[in-house]
């Protein structure tokens, strides 16, 4: 969710050919890298300078910072990957001093794409970023375009099965008589797109999720419940949404979208299942994992165990004293069934965030009498102004009309590093406030505590650093300003029968609580599964070690424990919203598709564990 700062010009009249430099620069980084001399390659980096390397070179997801540390990793891994055939894809641009250019390379194992953009200086353009992505193995590329499967049989074949019979043997085998290489626990939009992915790479796997069918984790949360990313920011792999689909797309309509994209990519997924326990053998290097598939008890042996329950999945409910003298009805928002059965009653939403929001105004535009409490301060963007002015140039429907496809936008925005991402969001948002200033000093005559993030860099910087703190507005603001939706300030000291209590003594009379509290670390579902020794291996899931408020340091620059390898040897987590489903599977399908066709795959950069939760 960024503007960011690549240009759409290519510079004043006289200046240097962008494409020229570009192709100077990349010659001399390849001969560089071709003879080994990493002096050579730093020195072709300005001092302040990010490589954003996507498994291409470190078989994990890693930026280094500076010339020591990409001269550390290129020492450690030049060699083994063998890079070369450096190109541009698309003619580079320049503007402000920076040139910039999508381009192409091969590994020893691989082909890659990325961006790189090149800064003036006193010795000439140097690179300032560069992002590095693998996008396939040699030898194991996906059946695609012209290379796709023939499907009809034209002749003889010694098998005579039809494509609907072999995808029932199929089914009737895998998890029986063969063993999945890759089990997903997990089955909304992450663990179908990456068992689509895995699916297209010829890697037996199955996503496994405990709802009736897919999409259910969509069509089960309350009524109201819509995308409040737009369309553009949202494809899937493989099958992006028609240009009919609304911008911000509904609950079930998301979730008929997940079911029917399960069933025509073929993604081998069981529903109605629920893993019970899982242990890893360190001599055999598999997992025993025991599950209950619709009544049914199995015991499976993957070798690689992928956890994609989700940032949102692990409801934090939290514990107050007289919770069990209420008499009314209590439940997470994540059970919040709608607003249908409340007429008549005093509902007491506990949080401030999106959920809350939009729990409370579907409760009031019913005529439920709703009040929110608000806890601690909340960022609140509206949704028209983070269309405009925070996701225009990359997802919107000018951005497609100006050239921009969904593959280009996900690079541009993964080649700005998260060290100074916070410095380009913060105008964003500067610009924002200025733009709703109204909006904003209702909300704050109505008493509400607002935020724009520690430094003031916005919602983003909020989602990427704690997944938290925010809400999109989209129509739930009003309704506080005007006290259509009461708002009460304050931590719960206790509830009475009928009551929610606050420390400072308010007390708010309620039938129904909700507690719109969040979701905990995702690694809250390995000490379920696995055991707290596994989790605390693990460590922290989520954040990127930025000291701001609940994403402690050190510094980390990449998101921890996400796609990519993890302290506990075969567990991977892979979540996020859409975006990061559709972008990140591809990453780790890869390096789960490696691992199967047993590549050698030295991680470079392994994170550590500086947190436990």
């Amino acid at each position: 969710m960024t503007q960011t700062l690549d240009p759409t010009d290519v510079g004043s009249t006289g200046s240097p050919d962008p494409q020229a430099v570009v192709d100077a620069w990349l010659g001399d980084f390849e001969r560089a890298l071709q003879a080994q001399d990493i002096a050579a390659v730093t020195d072709l980096f300005v001092t302040d300078s990010f490589w954003r390397d996507l498994v291409a070179f470190t078989w994990n997801l890693k930026t280094v910072e500076g010339h020591d540390e990409i001269a550390a990793m290129l020492a450690d891994r030049l060699a083994d990957t063998a890079p070369s055939n450096f190109t541009t894809s698309e003619p580079a641009t320049a503007a402000d001093g920076i040139y910039t250019a999508f381009v192409t390379f091969e590994t020893s194992v691989g082909r890659g794409e990325g961006l790189l953009r090149l800064r003036d200086g006193e010795d000439g353009p140097k690179a300032w970023t560069l992002l590095t992505t693998l996008q396939e193995l040699k030898g194991h590329e996906e059946p695609l375009g012209a290379s796709r499967v023939m499907g009809a049989v034209h002749g003889q074949s010694a098998d005579t099965r039809s494509w609907a019979e072999r995808k029932a043997d199929e089914e009737d085998e895998l998890g029986y008589a063969v063993q999945p290489y890759v089990l997903v626990i997990g089955g909304g939009q992450g663990g179908i797109a990456l068992g689509a992915r895995l699916r297209q790479l010829g890697v037996p796997s199955i996503v496994v999720d405990k709802h009736d069918r897919p999409g259910d984790q969509w069509r089960k949360r309350y009524k109201s419940l819509c995308l409040h990313d737009p369309v553009w920011y949202d494809h899937l792999p493989y099958l992006p949404f028609p240009d009919n689909w609304p911008v911000f797309a509904p609950k079930d309509k998301i979730g008929d979208w997940l079911e029917f994209y399960t069933r025509v990519m073929e993604v081998p997924y069981w529903s109605k299942t629920e893993c019970t326990s899982a242990s890893y053998d360190e001599a055999s290097g598999k997992w025993t994992v025991q599950i209950n598939r619709d009544g049914e008890e199995l015991t499976l042996h993957p070798t690689q165990l992928v956890l994609a329950t989700g940032m949102s999945g692990k409801a934090n409910v939290p514990s107050f004293p007289g919770q069990d003298v209420f008499t009314g009805e209590q439940h997470h928002s994540s059970q919040h069934p709608g607003p249908d059965n409340y007429a008549g009653k005093k509902v007491v939403v506990i949080g401030a965030n999106n959920s809350s929001h939009d729990i409370c105004k579907a409760l009031v535009d019913n005529g439920v009498d709703a009040t929110m409490v608000q806890r601690s301060s909340t960022h609140i963007v509206r949704s028209d102004s983070l269309m405009e002015v925070g996701l225009g140039d990359l997802y919107s429907e000018r951005a497609v009309a100006s050239g921009m496809t969904t593959k280009k936008a996900d690079f541009t925005f993964a080649s700005l590093p998260y060290r100074i991402m916070h410095e380009f969001q913060i105008p964003i948002y500067n610009e924002i406030r200025e733009r709703d200033k109204d909006f904003y000093a209702a909300l704050e005559a109505a008493g509400f505590d607002l935020d724009f993030g520690d430094d003031d860099s916005g919602l983003f910087m909020k989602y990427l650093r704690r997944g938290s703190g925010y809400y999109i507005d989209v129509g739930a603001s009003e309704l506080v300003a005007n006290g259509t939706i009461k708002l009460a300030h304050g931590n719960v000291d206790h509830l009475t029968e009928n009551s929610v209590v606050l420390t400072d003594g308010t007390e708010l009379p309620a039938d129904v609580v909700v507690y719109a509290t969040g979701y905990g670390s995702m690694n809250g579902w390995a000490a379920d599964l696995m055991g707290q020794d596994v989790a605390d291996r693990v460590g922290k899931v989520w954040g990127l070690g930025s000291d701001t408020t609940k994403d402690p340091g050190p510094w980390e620059g990449e998101q921890r424990n996400m796609w990519k390898p993890t302290q506990q040897p075969n567990l991977w987590f892979h979540g996020g919203n859409l975006h990061q489903s559709r972008h990140y599977s591809l990453y780790l399908a890869l390096q789960l598709k490696a691992r199967f066709e047993g590549l050698h795959t030295p991680v470079y950069g392994l994170q550590e564990v500086h947190h436990l939760s």
